[in-house]
């Protein structure tokens, strides 16, 4: 996924290996901070973008979620509640937030992974990272999402405060500077620990799966072979399966996230002793809440992410990163 140069396996890693890197090498591709800004900025747009077009979604979700009892009608049952309750507009709630801390969260995760990525091969060496590289896949999108989610949990918090309380500040900015002089810096990172057990384990899935589909697919349909539109439909359909399974693996984690920013917490109560009485509260069933949105959302979402980062790599000349995939 690091590049968009195409190269076929000879079924020898020693041999990819010597090929990897003599392409790499090639007059004409990037590396360093050229390299990995250009990543960057791919999956900052990429993630801004999907994630601020899904902002109706996510504000029925957050409902759904956080008050089950009046939102039981579904994922379109919710629009239409959100809609007569409070207007159309009222879907936009977190439009600012969304976007802003995807912006930044998107850079540091696919920036981060492709860099973690590079760091890993280097030091285990192809052939092992490539014989392993599942494990390569899961220790770099791991990496690279903890460094996101700090950049990513102040907005987040906001969102879901102007979600949950529509009366509560008129917009980002009026939101953000209320919870930081109402609340202090704290109140951003309560849901910090919630933030990385739903994060780490989605993008985790979300990268490996899409990784090995698409492995699975180039497999049958070489990509040297595929005009740049069918590459665009494959990483639609990969990502579409990853976004499914990083919706499963993280809904748990999601749903205390909303609950845990919801309101703030009781005099000397720490987040620990919050999430262990919202865990209890919710059980399985209750932490599955939403789902049929959320899997709506990130599937879409994350088959957008992945066509748009791959067509912007090659717009910006992204290219010179070693791949392990056979």
């Amino acid at each position: 996924m690091a590049s968009s140069t195409t190269t076929t396996s000879t079924g020898s890693t020693k041999v990819d290996a010597v090929v990897q890197k003599a392409a790499a090498a090639a007059p004409g591709q990037l590396s360093g901070i050229s390299l990995y800004s250009r990543f960057a900025l791919a999956g900052a747009i990429c993630c801004s973008v999907t994630h601020g077009a899904l902002t109706p979604v996510d504000v029925v979700k957050t409902r759904i979620q956080l008050d089950p009892a009046t939102y039981n009608r579904g994922l379109i049952g919710g629009f239409k509640q959100v809609i007569k309750a409070e207007g159309a507009g009222a879907l936009l709630t977190g439009f600012g937030p969304t976007a802003a801390g995807y912006f930044l969260q998107g850079s540091l995760k696919f920036g981060g992974y492709e860099f973690f990525k590079q760091q890993f091969i280097t030091y285990a060496g192809y052939e092992n990272a490539s014989n392993y590289r599942t494990g390569v896949y899961l220790a770099s999108s791991a990496a690279a999402e903890f460094f996101a989610d700090i950049a990513l949990c102040p907005l987040e918090a906001t969102r879901i405060r102007l979600v949950s309380e529509p009366t509560y500040a008129n917009g980002l900015i009026g939101g953000f500077s209320k919870m930081f002089r109402q609340e202090g810096l704290g109140a951003f990172y309560a849901g910090f620990g919630p933030i990385l057990f739903k994060q780490i384990p989605y993008t985790m899935s979300k990268f490996v799966v899409f990784e090995k589909v698409s492995e699975l697919v180039f497999g049958v349909f070489p990509k040297k072979d595929m005009s740049p539109s069918m590459q665009t439909v494959a990483n639609l359909g990969s990502g579409l399966m990853a976004g499914f399974a990083a919706a499963i693996v993280s809904q748990p984690a999601d749903t205390m996230l909303s609950k845990i920013n919801k309101t703030k917490g009781a005099p000397g109560e720490g987040t620990t002793v919050r999430l262990i009485k919202i865990a209890k509260e919710l059980g399985l069933r209750g932490s599955y809440t939403g789902i049929g949105a959320r899997l709506f959302m990130v599937g879409t979402l994350t088959a957008g992410q992945f066509a748009i980062y791959g067509s912007l790599k090659d717009v910006f000349g992204a290219k010179g990163g070693v791949e392990i995939s056979k």
